[in-house]
């Protein structure tokens, strides 16, 4: 390694890593003296001074003046001391120059994997000081290369970031040159001593930074993401709520015929994004995740953390989803188990649970009606015993349809008389 060598390590490392050369000099020094107190045997408190201009390496190590020189790796004679410093006396240390005529080739030799180490760390500090405080931006590059299958190198230009396979969605393919968008996610050490920035496409917070770069009530802190739920790839749910009632979230989060949407759902190749007003009730936040479909009934077992939906057949495949997916994510949205039915199902559900309980041997369906529906309206229970109803057990006999026709209630009302006198099994 030669003088030019060294120059053109001090310019490739400040042009193109933005490591200042003084880091890089003391790097070179503190190696080359390592090296060079392997390379010069016996001598004490050996220095390695480069000059930061030209490149010129000099090794000094201190010598005592003594009279006569006995071991000449630690002593000098006065008369030679005196040309170096012409006030020096005899018992005094002085520096002097002991660069060896092969150092410059045998010492950076040897040094080259510590230099290569510390211009790695001085790089990693470079990286960390850069990149630490942006972690949770986004930020552009270009696909550079594979690494490790179908992990992905992207330039960000003074260092490369990697985007791995589980940080980007399946649905996405990527070329070299291309260019990407991602959330930086984090940079960590290496095992080589280095730093690495990790990208991601497939981090809510991601999704949440779009959101932010596009929706100014977002940024100004009058609109607010609640959950964000993804299928990175296939679908996304964020609920929002305003803190001005004038203002609506989901509205403020579309934008004018739907043009800031359209922007993530392009970022996000098409992407499906369902944008829910939030509500604490997780009833009402189902309700609002699946308008327009309407629930026909649904029931809630706390006890059970679950959720049952019966919807008409049709709407069935919508509420599930391609895979279930959207199914998956409702489920998460609302942190309740969801069991989801058609209407034609659990009308034969009903038939057959009603048959057998009529004809099980529970006692209570055969106390007055009154007593069973504890609680319930009195002009439905009165319609009831007027019509021959006058037992839980005569009207699981009867179809919906027919014990509101007969009685004169509404088919909703019928179908909570037998809802509840079911309920009431031990």
């Amino acid at each position: 390694m030669g003088n030019k060598d060294l120059i053109a390590i001090f310019e490739y490392m400040e042009r193109e890593k933005g490591i200042k050369r003084d880091v890089i000099i003391s790097a070179i020094e503190e190696s080359l003296q390592t090296a060079a107190k392997k390379n010069i045997q016996g001598a004490l408190n050996i220095s390695v001074h480069l000059d930061r201009k030209t490149g010129n390496l000099e090794v000094y190590c201190e010598k005592i003046i003594v009279e006569t020189v006995k071991d000449p790796a630690q002593e000098i004679s006065l008369k030679i001391a005196q040309q170096i410093d012409p006030d020096c006396e005899i018992g005094q240390y002085i520096d002097c120059l002991t660069t060896p005529k092969d150092f410059g080739r045998i010492a950076a030799q040897k040094a080259r994997q510590i230099i290569t180490q510390r211009l790695r760390n001085a790089e990693r500090n470079v990286i960390y000081e850069e990149y630490r405080h942006r972690m949770g931006e986004i930020i552009s590059g270009t696909v550079k290369r594979f690494a490790r299958g179908a992990d992905l190198v992207v330039d960000l230009g003074k260092v490369e970031a990697l985007l791995p396979m589980r940080g980007y969605p399946k649905t996405e393919r990527y070329r070299i040159g291309d260019r990407t968008r991602a959330l930086l996610l984090e940079v960590q050490d290496t095992e080589n001593g280095g730093a690495e920035v990790i990208l991601s496409r497939t981090a809510h917070e991601f999704i949440h930074k779009l959101f932010l770069q596009e929706v100014p009530e977002i940024s100004d802190g009058i609109v607010t993401i609640h959950q964000i739920v993804r299928e990175p790839g296939y679908r996304t749910k964020i609920t929002v709520e305003s803190s001005d009632s004038k203002i609506d979230p989901v509205g403020a989060c579309v934008g004018m015929r739907g043009n800031r949407v359209k922007n993530i759902v392009q970022e996000l190749n098409n992407e499906k994004v369902d944008i829910v007003p939030y509500s604490s009730n997780p009833i009402e936040l189902l309700k609002s995740a699946l308008s327009p479909i309407e629930i026909r009934k649904i029931f809630v077992n706390e006890d059970k953390n679950t959720v049952s939906i019966i919807v008409e057949d049709d709407d069935l495949a919508n509420v599930l989803g391609k895979r279930g997916m959207n199914a998956r994510l409702l489920r998460e949205l609302v942190d309740f188990e969801l069991d989801i039915q058609k209407i034609s199902d659990n009308i034969k559900r009903n038939i057959i649970i009603r048959r057998s309980l009529a004809e099980s041997e529970e006692t209570y369906l055969d106390d007055p009606i009154d007593k069973v529906l504890e609680g319930f309206n009195t002009f439905v229970i009165q319609n009831l015993i007027a019509e021959g109803y006058d037992t839980p057990r005569k009207v699981l006999l009867t179809s919906p349809e027919d014990l509101s026709n007969l009685s004169g209630i509404s088919l909703e009302l019928a179908e909570e008389v037998l809802e509840q006198i079911i309920q009431k099994r031990n």
